[in-house]
């Protein structure tokens, strides 16, 4: 606790641990907390001790199911690290973490190189202009092949990475690194878990490949500068101060990707990783100001990033605790945020009271009295917030730019087996849509049934383990069941008479709507063409309610309609009779009896598959997304493995998993993510 208060004013770095799955980063997150002093002894993700993933399901499991936040210091330095999960499933956790990080450290396996989780999650990282550095993991593993994977971030990624350092050896041969910078051998102490880090002159064997690549170095930053392309052309000695500062500037504006290499496994290569945090990430000053919208004056504003401005934070992430009720992690962008005083939630405009402020490591805190700007920390005792709310002030009304999640596309039935675990669940269920925004949960309004949805099978089955396990619920689970959706395929103009007495006053509307399908993806739009002095304002406003409502639910089998555009063409308005509740109720069964005229049809998901495999099974595994209904788009052959590209539908591919176990003796791997809807075949 006191670490933190004497060291806050140094320098700070917020940074996110991202890869594909099993590429190591909650391994490489270990080592880091291990060589910072966070962690006396080192967790492992194999027996299921690591810190980072201290769910009961991630340490059965084996992976990453929800970010864990924690800070560390290194070199007088604060690090605030995100672990965040590498499975498709759970890509919410990665987008809300990335959201607010300054800079990230991208894992990939020297092996499987550039894997379809890792091009995911780094398109995320260009859309909030994420600067980078890379780190080569598992450079121990049969296979490994550090310059492959080079060629794999450019092309597949399009980046330019350029190494900061280069293995000595590869597989059973590694054994250190070649720091290009300072021109160095460095090895690590095995003895003492590689904390005695070694630096020594480069040996002869590795003289003229360390000259080479150090001289490739030199070449491509000397297009960043002028100062070096002088120097290089003259065969002088650049000096390591330049090095490190063109570096670090053209990585924080995202021209450039510094890589690392080693195996955290073995212990080798993560201090260097951490240098490369602190030398070439940004701090949260660095970064330009942060985009919002003023409530007040209803325009797009920037804020500065200073303790000294009006207090401005982001709900990243909820997570939910036994003791402590709902912890609401918050990035500071502007201002302070002190513990025992009141806040706004500028989305739901009401006042939060912020009972205490904790740092986080992973599950365990430390209680701080406030959190500059820059920072990241948890709150206890907010009551409204949720994910992707702004936390202001009531003088300083700005919404800080929301999340945009994926919509579910897998649903499952769920009822509790008693009276009194229907309270349980219905808490469970609430708690969990709080943390998850992808996650949804609906009652059948005719069977009373409650139906929650997910982003896949894993999520699914993720979150509905946690009903019956951590929150004790007794209840029946149905089989998974797909999201469909409705649309139109051909235009209608229809006319709807609304006229009924209720509670003795006669209530009319006469309206035309015009439904026309839009191209897929476009969504759901209404519009009016009417004129005030044809039909007033508040009952053209009366019939987008009604429409608008009865888009939750087509005339086919009552799935959501999607890719429809309604338009308002005419009303007849008669002043005696109107009312809003006529025009509200003509709105949405004049929707509902157009589109039962337009031919609607059902539409199911399609998913996009990356199934990765080794190549003597590739002919079974193809064959058997063919008999799925899957169409193969594209294959690429790796050393170690076949990458195959393949779309399917999602009805088509439950139980995939325990299939593609079978075919390829439990060494095939997928991920899957939502492409698109199309007419049901």
């Amino acid at each position: 606790m006191l670490l933190s208060i004497v060291m806050a004013d140094e320098t700070m770095r917020n940074i996110g641990i991202m890869a594909h799955i099993d590429a190591g980063k909650t391994t490489t997150t270990e080592r880091i907390l291990f060589y910072t002093g966070k962690n006396h002894k080192i967790g492992e993700v194999d027996n299921g001790n690591a810190t980072m993933d201290w769910m009961e399901q991630e340490q059965d499991r084996g992976i990453t199911i929800v970010s864990a936040a924690t800070t560390c210091y290194w070199k007088n330095h604060q690090i605030n690290i995100i672990d965040t999960p590498g499975h498709v499933d759970f890509t919410a956790e990665v987008e809300r973490s990335l959201r607010v990080l300054d800079g990230a450290v991208a894992v990939f396996c020297a092996v499987g190189g550039v894997e379809p989780q890792s091009e995911t999650v780094w398109h995320q990282a260009d859309k909030y202009r994420v600067p980078r550095i890379a780190y080569i993991n598992k450079m121990d593993r049969t296979g490994a092949d550090f310059f492959n994977v080079l060629d794999d971030i450019k092309k597949k990624l399009g980046a330019n990475p350029i190494p900061v350092q280069i293995p000595m050896g590869e597989e059973s041969s590694y054994c250190g690194n070649i720091d290009l910078v300072t021109m160095e051998e460095i090895t690590w102490d095995a003895e003492s878990d590689g904390t005695i880090v070694n630096r020594n002159p480069i040996k002869d064997e590795w003289t003229e490949k360390a000259t080479i690549w150090r001289e490739k170095l030199v070449d491509e930053l000397s297009g960043y500068s002028d100062e070096i392309t002088e120097l290089f052309l003259e065969g002088e000695e650049v000096p390591l101060d330049l090095i490190k500062s063109v570096l670090r500037k053209n990585t924080i504006n995202r021209s450039i990707v510094p890589v690392f290499v080693g195996s955290s496994l073995k212990n080798k290569g993560v201090q260097p990783v951490l240098d490369g945090v602190i030398d070439y990430l940004p701090s949260p000053e660095e970064l330009e100001p942060v985009k919002a919208h003023s409530v007040k004056k209803d325009e797009d504003i920037t804020i500065e990033r200073s303790e000294n401005g009006e207090l401005a934070g982001l709900v990243f992430k909820i997570q939910q605790d036994k003791e402590a009720g709902a912890l609401c992690f918050i990035r500071i962008y502007s201002g302070v945020l002190k513990t025992g005083t009141s806040v706004l939630n500028i989305n739901k405009n009401k006042k939060e009271r912020i009972g205490r402020v904790l740092r986080m490591n992973a599950n365990s805190y430390e209680q701080i009295s406030q959190v500059k700007a820059g920072d990241i920390a948890v709150v206890v005792g907010m009551k409204f917030a949720q994910t992707g709310d702004t936390i202001g002030t009531e003088g300083f009304k700005v919404l800080l730019e929301n999340m945009d999640f994926p919509e579910p596309v897998i649903s499952v039935a769920i009822e509790p087996k008693t009276v009194s675990d229907q309270d349980k669940m219905k808490n469970a269920l609430e708690n969990l849509k709080r943390e998850d925004p992808t996650f949804k949960v609906n009652e059948n309004s005719e069977t009373g049934q409650l139906v929650i949805s997910g982003m896949g099978e894993l999520h699914l089955d993720v979150l509905v383990t946690r009903v019956l396990k951590e929150y004790k619920v007794a209840a029946n689970v149905g089989n998974p069941q797909v999201s469909y959706r409705e649309t139109i395929t051909t235009p209608v103009t229809h006319n709807e008479i609304f006229e009924k007495t209720l509670g003795g006053k006669d209530n009319f509307a006469n309206i035309t709507l015009l439904l026309e399908p839009r191209n897929r993806g476009e969504g759901n739009i209404f519009i009016s063409e009417l004129k005030k002095n044809v039909l007033p304002q508040e009952f053209q406003d009366a019939v987008r309610r009604g429409v608008e409502a009865a888009f939750g639910a087509g005339s086919l089998m009552g799935y959501p309609t999607v890719d429809i555009k309604v338009t308002l063409t005419t009303a007849n308005f008669d002043e005696l009779k109107a009312t809003e509740t006529a025009y509200e109720a003509a709105g949405a069964l004049g929707f509902d009896n157009g589109f039962s005229k337009a031919k609607p049809v059902l539409l199911e998901p399609y998913m996009n598959l990356d199934v990765i495999c080794p190549s003597d099974y590739v002919g079974d595994v193809i064959s058997g997304l063919t008999q799925r209904g899957g169409i193969v788009s594209s294959m690429e052959s790796k050393p170690a493995h076949e990458h195959v590209k393949a779309q399917a539908p999602l009805v088509k591919m439950f139980g995939y998993t325990t299939t593609l176990r079978s075919q390829t003796q439990g060494r095939g791997s997928f991920a899957m993510e939502f492409s698109h809807y199309a007419p049901k075949l």
